[in-house]
């Protein structure tokens, strides 16, 4: 169809437009709508003919999806794209500089914390040793200290009603951290089941502790009892089938090699085999108590922990109360009046093992988990330079050997399952990148050689 413009159109002479035709044969369809059909989107995208010629052999071709116009809409597309790069690299930068900085601040609080941890621990320690010259008995203290633990889950509780909006009632969040025991909750009989063994074996691991500070120095029985993560991987290779791993294997080999160089420090006699057996009896029962809890509690939340241990403080109030007393009346452990108790010392010891055991089960949410194995580690040292400056010990070339070979297995079992992968894959990476700077070292001496030999001078740049 022909039709005509005015002169409005901007010129004396009439302007003319044809426009396609919408005559259709019968069984030849397809073939008006190539040759005309589109004819207006052609006209609209061929400004310099190149996008025509493209549109016609794809056309010809029969490419699988193609429409025409394809090409020109692919590259508005790309250029579209392009003009939204600049604001998604700086929304990609943005989420990786929050995400540097949130890695950044995890690992200072993280820091933080392990020097909060192994303070906690070596004035707890040292706490200990300072009792026991007005205060000799050991099980009372443990007794004594396992009592505050009673306040863990109080404490938390005042934390969620702190942090959190949606609160709950004190029954409420109760009951739902009783689901650590089954899904019926806390009854009498699970109380008795769960928290009895897992009692005993707190007690015996603190009671035997504070045996063996009686007859070791605070930094010797500190050592001795990194050996636990030792223990806790034989147990758990063994019980719980855990992945095997060769390093940790050579680091429990060290933990048995520096229990043995600490025993033979003076001569397999005395105080200080006895000391050594029950700083290894302790780590042993330490590593049973976390063995048995991943077996039958498995994986808790910071809640759920706090619950189980305030569940123990109750037991231990309850069931255990009468053994400090056997204990008076036999005189074993005779502590005279209760005015005459050293009440400060006795709490400050239980305050300070109430933080510690505080910042080792928030520190396992907040920040990572090796960080608080390198705080408990930490008191080693800790504890020597306290040894050295106030108490004035002297320790031996075979006991110094001793601790440093047990700290280094501590630290081999801390290394991740994928340790070995990894480090493979770094090697395989640098040495990748040290063949590549060769050839580039060597391509431009080839180079060099080339240019020199055609008569080539180079000048340095200032």
């Amino acid at each position: 169809m022909i039709s005509t413009e005015g002169a409005e159109s901007g010129g004396d002479q009439p302007c003319f437009r044809l426009e396609p035709l919408n005559t259709r044969l019968p069984g030849k369809a397809g073939d008006s709508h190539l040759l005309f059909g589109d004819m207006d989107t052609t006209s609209k995208v061929t400004a310099n003919g190149v996008q025509d010629i493209e549109d016609r052999i794809l056309r010809i071709t029969g490419y699988y999806g193609y429409y025409p116009g394809y090409s020109s809409h692919r590259r508005e597309e790309g250029s579209e794209s392009h003009a939204d790069t600049p604001g998604s690299e700086a929304s990609e930068e943005g989420k990786s500089y929050q995400t540097c900085a949130n890695t950044v601040l995890k690992v200072l609080g993280g820091l933080l914390l392990v020097l909060c941890v192994s303070s906690s621990w070596v004035g707890t320690t040292q706490l200990v040793q300072l009792t026991f010259k007005s205060f000799s008995c050991p099980f009372f203290i443990s007794w004594f200290s396992t009592n505050w633990t009673i306040l863990l889950f109080p404490l938390y509780y005042g934390g969620h009603v702190v942090t959190t909006r949606d609160k709950q009632t004190p029954i409420q969040k109760f009951r739902e951290c009783s689901r650590l025991f089954g899904e019926d909750g806390m009854t009498l009989k699970l109380f008795l089941k769960r928290t009895a063994p897992f009692s005993i074996l707190w007690t015996l691991t603190n009671y035997l502790y504070l045996l063996a500070l009686r007859k070791l120095t605070a930094t010797d029985v500190s050592a001795l009892y990194c050996c636990h993560k030792a223990f806790v991987f034989l147990l758990s290779w063994i019980v719980l089938k855990d992945r095997f791993m060769g390093v940790r294997i050579v680091a429990a080999i060290m933990a048995i090699t520096g229990i043995v160089m600490m025993a033979y420090a003076d001569g397999f006699h005395g105080d200080s085999i006895i000391g050594v057996a029950l700083a290894v009896g302790s780590a042993s029962t330490s590593a049973l108590y976390k063995v048995l809890f991943k077996m039958f509690l498995g994986s808790a939340n910071l809640g759920e922990v706090a619950h189980f241990l305030s569940t123990m403080g109750v037991f231990n109030l309850i069931f255990i109360s009468f053994i400090p007393l056997i204990l008076y009346f036999t005189k074993v452990e005779h502590w005279g009046s209760l005015s005459s108790l050293p009440w400060g010392y006795l709490c400050g010891l239980a305050g300070l093992w109430l933080v510690f055991n505080i910042l080792v089960n928030v520190g396992v949410v907040l920040t990572y988990p090796i960080l608080i194995s390198i705080g408990t580690l930490l008191s080693v040292p800790g504890n020597a330079v306290v040894d050295v400056l106030k108490h004035e010990v002297i320790f031996s070339v075979v006991r110094l050997a001793a601790t440093c070979i047990i700290c280094l297995g501590f630290l081999l079992l801390l290394l991740p399952e994928e340790w070995d992968s990894v480090t493979l894959r770094f090697l395989a990476a640098f040495k990748k990148s040290e063949e590549h700077g060769e050839e580039l070292t060597d391509s431009s001496i080839h180079t060099r050689s080339r240019s020199q030999a055609n008569g080539a001078v180079s000048i340095p740049m200032a």
